[in-house]
């Protein structure tokens, strides 16, 4: 693929399906400027067609060929004329969240990008990548895994948080230096701003055209009340399909008191923010990329 091609890739829990939804509500405006659209529809987001195949675990280099071969001959599908640019928002790209329960983060994400780096014959025009507060990020992961998942009780997975050692700088260095965009720009996720905004940082292209916000969010956050019924239930052997655990989630919006489904304790919290502030510091002296702070 020689196209020019704009890559949104996360992170988890900083927004991506509103942005996902933004691409879907202005759909016609974008594919009248020019631009295909590529989203995975995981949160029922309209006309989603994007299923990357990327590896999954330690493959050999010798296998990366193959997997990218299989997601450009997919890419293609959704973008055939070289004519027409791409933009692609897929927040699974570095790997799923279910690695930091384990105290790992994104531990085959070199795998991946260097699988994605090979679909395309030409650098990536940008690549934009949202950043979050550790104890923040731990805490909506794990929330959102409950949601359909029987998960282990959160001060039982605390420590496997704290262990985390390199975090966000090495993940944006092989980000930065796998897919060698032209450009790439690290967001903070408290400056991220609404979606046509991330939408215009990248794609600068699309800043004059006529765009709407979506008009509605396409992920609840379940309560503490919701959670502790389909645990309970995720416990006894029970499984849900979506329709029925989002009804769950839907009967229990209003109970809205915490009841300490999922936090750190205030010392863990400040052990969190202290390495955050190190790595955003670690961040913002990195070459070849824009980091935007609040």
């Amino acid at each position: 693929m020689s196209k020019d091609v704009y890559i949104h890739a996360g992170a988890h829990r900083t927004g991506t399906s509103s942005l996902q939804l933004c691409l879907a509500a202005n759909r016609a405006v974008l594919h009248g400027a020019g631009f295909d659209l590529a989203y995975p529809g995981r949160d029922g987001i309209p006309d989603a067609q994007l299923k990357l195949g990327l590896p999954r675990g330690g493959v050999g280099a010798h296998r990366l060929p193959g997997f990218a071969k299989g997601m450009r001959d997919h890419l293609q599908t959704i973008s055939p004329d070289e004519g027409r640019s791409l933009i692609l928002s897929e927040e699974n790209i570095p790997g799923p969240m279910k690695h930091f329960y384990q105290g790992q983060f994104f531990p085959f994400a070199k795998n991946r990008l260097s699988a994605l780096s090979q679909v395309f014959s030409t650098r990536p025009k940008h690549v934009l990548y949202v950043i979050r507060r550790y104890d923040e990020l731990f805490v909506s992961a794990y929330r959102k895994r409950a949601e359909d998942n029987a998960v282990p009780p959160f001060s039982e997975l605390v420590p496997n948080f704290l262990n985390i050692a390199e975090a966000w700088p090495r993940l944006i260095t092989e980000i930065r230096d796998t897919l060698n965009p032209e450009i790439l720009t690290v967001i903070e996720y408290k400056a991220r701003g609404d979606s046509i905004g991330l939408l215009n940082r990248l794609v600068p292209r699309v800043s004059g055209l006529a765009l709407t916000e979506p008009e509605h969010s396409v992920n609840l956050s379940a309560t503490d009340a919701a959670l502790e019924v389909l645990q309970a239930r995720y416990r006894a052997g029970k499984k849900f399909r979506r329709p029925k655990w989002k009804a769950v989630i839907a009967e229990h919006a209003d109970q809205r008191e915490p009841r300490g489904f999922a936090e750190f304790s205030s010392a863990d919290q400040d052990v969190l923010h202290k390495k955050y502030q190190r790595d955003l510091a670690q961040i913002a002296e990195m070459e070849g990329l824009t980091f935007v702070s609040r």
